[in-house]
């Protein structure tokens, strides 16, 4: 018996669409054997219509390959159009451009922009350019690819700037007397005489979103910081200076779970004095508080997010396993195997409706 099926995938308003253009059976031969009693009687009538079960059967088989691949199909179109990170940020992942299929692999591009997580995908109007993998990934025995533009990054952290949590209110760090304004008394004499022996407070907030650059082999990051410098009074609080900040730092990606994670180190840092009614503050004091406080605090604080991730586009029931990570121009680029852990559940599928950009900021390759 020879069975053959010819499906097409496409795209359709951001979801996919798995339809059958061919579908046959084709039965060679059929040996149906009675035995007992009266089997002799009943074989002649099965020999008889042995052409018409044969066709019954083909049939059949091909009924069920076609009502599975509608089953497909269903599943298909309820894939999520976007995956929740937080209370704030989800990411659009509705599908752009149909499939595209190359010798034993098949390419899909998503919007992969993030999206605040209570509205829908909007109309992007940003030109990513050219993001087709290059020719030798096609060739890789990895099953999965996802290739995602620097776009995306910068995305989530327009996202984050404009929902106001890219600032932290430091009350604490290591040496905790630093932030007594007697530990400063023969550094700022004017900042002691007007606030004797007082605790202080230091507002670190981003004035525009962080930029993100990715290039072959290295991943760049430059944020532009205000440090308010307040005092806690009696009744009340005191900025009394603010320093503004240039901030680059270089980071590395990896994979943890089916999150992409990351880690910055802090490359260098320019500073101006914004204003202060401390009096003039001397340079290379402020250099050296500021390399202290963006080392030992911002640095850190930066971590602990990054390290939390934010979620690869992945189906579930399915975990990356592994992954390296590649840096090109404007994109990472994820490669990895990957492993079925648990039934899928389509339970939860939440639905992005709207139009999508025609250029895709990530685009993944299955294997």
């Amino acid at each position: 018996m020879d069975v053959g099926v010819s499906m097409g995938l496409k795209n359709e308003n951001g979801s996919l669409k798995l339809f059958v253009m061919e579908c046959g059976c084709y039965m060679k031969d059929l040996d149906i054997t009675l035995n007992g009693g009266s089997s002799w009687f009943y074989q002649g009538f099965i020999d008889a219509f042995s052409n018409h079960i044969r066709s019954s059967v083909e049939n059949a088989i091909t009924n069920k390959i076609v009502e599975s691949a509608s089953k497909l199909d269903h599943f298909l179109g309820g894939l999520p159009k976007e995956i929740n990170v937080d209370r704030v940020a989800a990411m659009n992942v509705t599908f752009v451009n149909d499939p595209r299929f190359i010798s034993s692999s098949v390419e899909f591009d998503i919007d992969g922009l993030f999206i605040p997580s209570d509205k829908t995908a909007p109309q992007s109007d940003i030109n990513f350019g050219d993001t087709k993998l290059a020719p030798a990934l096609g060739s890789s025995s990895n099953m999965l690819w996802i290739s995602l533009d620097e776009d995306v990054f910068n995305s989530v952290s327009a996202l984050y700037f404009k929902a106001g949590l890219l600032q932290h209110l430091v009350d604490k760090v290591p040496d905790q007397f630093l932030l007594n304004t007697a530990s400063w008394r023969f550094l700022i004499p004017r900042l002691y005489r007007k606030y004797p022996n007082k605790d202080m407070l230091l507002n670190i907030s981003a004035i525009s979103p962080p930029s993100v650059r990715i290039n072959v082999g290295r991943i760049d990051t430059t944020v532009d910081l205000d440090v308010i410098v307040i005092v806690l009074g009696s009744d009340d609080i005191v900025p009394v200076a603010c320093i503004s900040l240039s901030v680059a730092v270089s980071g590395r990606a990896s994979v943890s779970g089916n999150n992409l994670v990351g880690e910055v180190e802090l490359n260098y840092f320019s500073f101006d004095l914004k204003w202060s009614d401390i009096g003039k503050l001397h340079t290379g004091i402020v250099q050296s508080v500021m390399r202290i406080v963006l080392k030992n605090l911002f640095v850190p604080y930066v971590n602990s997010y990054l390290g939390q991730g934010f979620p690869l586009p992945i189906i579930k029931g399915f975990v990356i396993r592994d992954a390296y990570i590649l840096t090109s121009y404007s994109s990472i680029i994820v490669s990895s195997d990957v492993s079925f852990i648990e039934p899928m559940n389509r339970s939860g599928i939440k639905h992005v409706l709207g139009s999508v950009s025609e250029d895709p900021a990530v685009t993944m390759l299955f294997h």
